[in-house]
C-alpha cells in the first residue's frame, strides 16, 4: 500500500517523471528517513543527540528539496499538457519558498495517510462480509461496466462512509496540533494567543459518550447527520478536511472501487493486528488477507 500510494501521489504532485518506478523508489527511500525522523525524532528530542542520524535526516530532506525545486523550476518555464499539484501552488500567488514548503509537506503527508487509508480499509472491509456487500452493491449500481470517473465517485455515499468509519475506528491520526489563533478561555484556564494546542483526537474518536459502540466497525453510524457534523469538526470532512487526507479519501475510493467490484475480500485466520500510534497509525507488522474472485 505504501508502494501504492506513494506513486499515486509522486505522479500527482511532481508529474510523470515519476512513472519511471526507479525514480518512486528513489524519492520513497529519502521520504521514509525524513518521515521517520519526524514522526519520533523531533518528537522525543532523540534526533539531535544523534549526528548519524541527523546527517541522514539532513542529506535525505536536502535531496528531496532539490528533486522539488527542480520541478517548480521546469513547471515555472514550460506550457505543460498535465496539470499537477505544484502547478497550482505556482499559479498561487505564493513565492518560491511557500511553494516548496506546501508541496514538501503535502507529498510527506500524503503518502503515508493515503498508505494507511487503505491498509486499514481493506483490513475493516475483511472483518464484515455484510459492510462489504453493501459497498460492493453500491459501486456495481454507480459504475456498472463502466470507467471511474470523478463525477461517479461523488456518489458513493456508502463508500465514504466505510472510509469515514476507517479514520475513526482505526484513530488513523491519533493527534492533531494547531497554532491558537486568539486568546481563548476554558472553563477557568486562560489559552494565550499562538500557544501551540494539542488535540487529543484517538481519545475524542472512541469517546462512548459521542460514539455508541465506540470500538465497533459501522460506517451505517455516518447516516446521521450529526455524526457527520462532529466528524466535520473534528477536521475529518467538510471545510475543515486537510489537503492530505481528501486525496487520501480519493486514491481509497478508487482503489476499493477496482478491488471490491472484482474480488472478494477475507481476512486470515489466527491474525492479530497489533495498533502502532504515531503521526499516522499503523499496524506493528505486515497485515496479510486473502482474496478470491467474483467472477
Amino acid at each position: 500500500m505504501l508502494g501504492f500510494a506513494m506513486k499515486s501521489v509522486t505522479q500527482m504532485v511532481m508529474g510523470s517523471t515519476f512513472e519511471d518506478d526507479q525514480e518512486v523508489i528513489h524519492f520513497q527511500k529519502n521520504h521514509g528517513t525524513v518521515w521517520s525522523e519526524i514522526g519520533k525524532g523531533f518528537l522525543d528530542g532523540s534526533l539531535d543527540k544523534s549526528t548519524t542520524r541527523k546527517k541522514q535526516y539532513e542529506d535525505a530532506l536536502r535531496q528531496l528539496e532539490s528533486i522539488l525545486k527542480k520541478i517548480i523550476k521546469e513547471r515555472k518555464g514550460g506550457n505543460f499538457g498535465q496539470h499537477i499539484f505544484i502547478d497550482s501552488l505556482v499559479h498561487g500567488n505564493l513565492n518560491d519558498q511557500q511553494i516548496l514548503e506546501d508541496s514538501m509537506i503535502f507529498s510527506l503527508a500524503s503518502c503515508v495517510i493515503t498508505a494507511k487509508l487503505c491498509t486499514w480499509a481493506i483490513c475493516f472491509l475483511t472483518t464484515s462480509e455484510e459492510v462489504q456487500k453493501k459497498l460492493y452493491e453500491e459501486i456495481d449500481q454507480v459504475f456498472g461496466k463502466d470507467p471511474i470517473t470523478p463525477e461517479k465517485i461523488e456518489q458513493l455515499r456508502y463508500c465514504r462512509q466505510v472510509l469515514c468509519e476507517t479514520v475513526r475506528t482505526a484513530k488513523l491520526t491519533p493527534v492533531s496540533a494547531r497554532l491558537q489563533d486568539i486568546e481563548e478561555k476554558i472553563d477557568k484556564f486562560i489559552i494565550p494567543r499562538e500557544t501551540l494546542v494539542l488535540y487529543a483526537l484517538g481519545v475524542v474518536l472512541q469517546d462512548p459518550s459521542t460514539w455508541p459502540s465506540p470500538h465497533k466497525f459501522d460506517p451505517d453510524r455516518f447516516d446521521d447527520e450529526s455524526m457527520m457534523k462532529t466528524f466535520s469538526l473534528l477536521g475529518f470532512s467538510g471545510t475543515q478536511e486537510c489537503p492530505e487526507l481528501r486525496f487520501a479519501y480519493m486514491v481509497t475510493t478508487v482503489l476499493l472501487s477496482v478491488l471490491v467490484r472484482r474480488l472478494h475480500l477475507l481476512s486470515v485466520d489466527g491474525q492479530l493486528i497489533e495498533t502502532k500510534y504515531e503521526l499516522v497509525t499503523s499496524s506493528k507488522e505486515e497485515a496479510w488477507i486473502t482474496v478470491s474472485k467474483r467472477y
